[in-house]
């Protein structure tokens, strides 16, 4: 039975002694009260050390009998909070509102991000009023973008809007089209990416493509916007909606997206503005969103323009 103390008032350590089988399941027997799928999250997360070495692979089987230390995070409140942050609000009716999503904003509370979301500023926008479909974390949310992707993003007020929504993305029925800058001129300038994207085998935080059987069907339609100096103003129309795909797909074709510290190996320090202050996100931005309307069926069609880091960006590299 594993030993249990606490570290201040952050967080709780548990050490004990590891069974012969998976890492992930002899910790489900000697931890009852956690779930196997919290506990999988939290190896992958790092939390979880054998001998005094992080162990991040769930699935192994050589530390039988080995002692270990778990370290939980502190516990999140049970419900986010609202809290009077300025969102950019495109449209909003009685059943939905659209919202331009600054880089840097986080979409709902996670591990890290307790606070400070769109969910929060939500809820203070709503007064409460967001479909409870979503959970006690992600009320209102049908969709996300990365927190370093701006752009367009719809949320629903009613249960009978998310549903709604949630079967226009399931059948794919929502329009949704990026502007990314990327390495290198794409030759051809058009194309269609086809591939499966889950979970990277060596590296569980990333997503790549997998061999066919693998993950999950995803397609992204791209197109040359602009030839810029040893790069491209590229747009994307989605036809899946995968975690960080039109990441993945980029880069997968040769054409990772400039400042993306995940799927961009090697990148060239790119300053912007008068000041030079360093590009340090994703060149990534949701710039059109349109669907038909769940409750009215009224046609909606929304476009955002480049945000002005972007913006920049593009002049330094044109030609």
């Amino acid at each position: 039975m594993p030993h249990i103390y606490a570290m201040g008032d952050q967080n709780t350590i548990l050490t004990g002694l590891i069974g012969g089988g998976r890492l992930d399941r002899e910790l489900a027997l000697a931890l009852p009260e956690y779930s196997r799928a919290r506990l999988q999250a939290l190896i992958a997360g790092g939390a979880l050390c054998v001998d005094g070495q992080i162990v991040t692979d769930g699935s192994s089987k050589k530390y039988a009998d080995r002692p270990f230390t778990l370290t939980l995070p502190p516990a999140r409140p049970d419900r986010a909070a609202p809290q009077d942050i300025d969102i950019p609000i495109v449209y909003e009716d009685d059943h939905l509102l659209v919202v331009n999503k600054p880089a840097g904003l986080v979409v709902h509370p996670s591990a890290g991000h307790a606070d400070g979301t769109l969910v929060n500023a939500l809820l203070h926008h709503c007064k409460g009023s967001l479909s409870g479909i979503g959970g006690v974390e992600r009320p209102g949310i049908v969709h996300r973008i990365d927190k370093d992707t701006s752009g367009l993003l719809v949320v629903a007020k009613t249960d009978a809007a998310h549903e709604g929504l949630a079967k226009l993305f399931a059948t794919h029925d929502i329009d949704r089209r990026y502007f990314a800058i990327v390495k290198n001129i794409p030759a051809p300038p058009a194309g269609v990416i086809r591939t499966q994207i889950g979970r990277a085998p060596h590296d569980r935080k990333k997503m790549a493509v997998l061999p066919e059987g693998k993950g999950r069907h995803a397609v992204t339609h791209f197109k040359m916007e602009e030839a810029l100096d040893k790069c491209a103003l590229v747009s994307c129309r989605l036809e899946t909606g995968r975690t960080h795909q039109v990441r993945v797909h980029m880069a997968h074709i040769g054409h990772p997206l400039i400042g993306d510290p995940v799927y961009a190996n090697r990148q060239k320090t790119y300053k912007i503005g008068p000041n030079q202050s360093i590009f340090a996100r994703q060149a990534l931005h949701a710039a059109k969103l349109g669907f038909i309307h769940p409750i009215t069926g009224e046609k909606l069609s929304f476009s955002s323009n480049l945000p002005d880091d972007m913006q920049e960006l593009l002049i330094q590299l044109r030609v």
